[in-house]
């Protein structure tokens, strides 16, 4: 049973969310067109050196927020607190998982294993005090969103290290992720309420359901601006999505108003069946766009001449 809560503390029913490492590896293969030999072998080592990083920031998160989680009325039952575990195994599991982690990803390059460094001091940084991020209103939002575009930074180095991404692309998977996330909080708030959630999350105690509505708009939009600049920048087909990626945020932000919601844990989204068809309806669209030219689509960018 103890052996059990080590590994549930690494939490291996979030490695959905590496998910977000392969669209480094799609941009990388249209903008970059690095060779692909070996690319399947590089891309699985990636995303399990993805896995193995950020369940060792779930083992130092679950492990540091015990005291605060047992105010919470789902996290309450963690295995941090209910699984008997001791410092220094929890520690070593920590440890181990880092170096295992990195030692992968120094394999393949220095570009991708500072990457993969990246990720793992942001988690020191954002459950570790002095700094603990996460427990300053607004800061918690962007520290932890600015996991996505390191696991896009993942992908991409992965089959390439003679280019960067653009950052219009960084930035738009940012304010993406910071979008995810603040939706995410405004549903905890909703749900368990201002008195139990600052007693959670230290952050909590700024926020207001007001002030999270207001940066959960501001985080959409500069998404949608940041994405924008890419898509039309970088192929004009592709301004096809932009209603439809709007749709998706809106979509999402009413499952935030749920009961219970599924925003306030992302791995249990594919339960939102409908959702879920739609982010594949997306995923095929790009892929329909990437592939057929529609020359007419430039009109809308350039005008048209006398």
């Amino acid at each position: 049973m103890r052996l059990r809560s080590y590994l549930a503390i690494a939490r291996p029913d979030h490695w959905i969310k590496n998910i977000f490492v392969l669209p480094g590896v799609v941009f990388a293969g249209l903008l970059a067109r690095p060779p692909w030999t070996e690319a399947l072998p590089r891309v699985g080592t990636a995303l399990l050196v993805a896995c193995l990083v950020a369940s060792a920031n779930y083992v130092i998160n679950e492990w540091l927020d015990a005291a605060f989680d047992r105010h919470h009325p789902v996290k309450k039952h963690r295995p941090s607190l209910t699984g008997g575990l001791r410092a220094p195994y929890v520690y070593l599991e920590y440890v181990m998982l880092l170096v295992v982690g990195l030692g992968l990803a120094w394999v393949l390059g220095v570009p991708f294993f500072l990457t993969a460094l990246w990720l793992a001091v942001m988690g020191v940084l954002y459950n570790v005090r002095p700094f603990r991020t996460k427990d300053r209103a607004y800061v918690d939002v962007l520290s932890e969103s600015v996991n996505n575009p390191i696991r896009l930074l993942m992908g991409w180095f992965a089959l390439t290290s003679a280019s960067s991404p653009p950052s219009s692309l960084l930035l738009g998977y940012w304010m993406g992720g910071a979008f995810l996330m603040a939706t995410k909080r405004y549903a905890e708030f909703r749900e368990i309420g201002a008195a139990v959630a600052a007693l959670y999350r230290r952050s909590f105690r700024y926020y207001t359901l007001d002030r999270l509505l207001i940066s959960i708009m501001f985080y959409g939009c500069s998404a949608s601006f940041f994405t924008g600049v890419f898509l039309v920048k970088y192929r004009i087909e592709y301004i096809i999505l932009l209603p439809f990626l709007a749709f998706l945020f809106a979509w999402y932000l009413q499952i935030s108003f749920k009961p219970n919601s599924a925003a306030q844990a992302p791995e249990r989204l594919f339960r939102e069946k409908r959702f879920a068809t739609f982010v594949l309806f997306i995923a095929a669209l790009f892929l329909v766009l990437t592939i057929v030219d529609i020359p007419n689509l430039s009109v809308l960018v350039h005008g048209q001449d006398p």
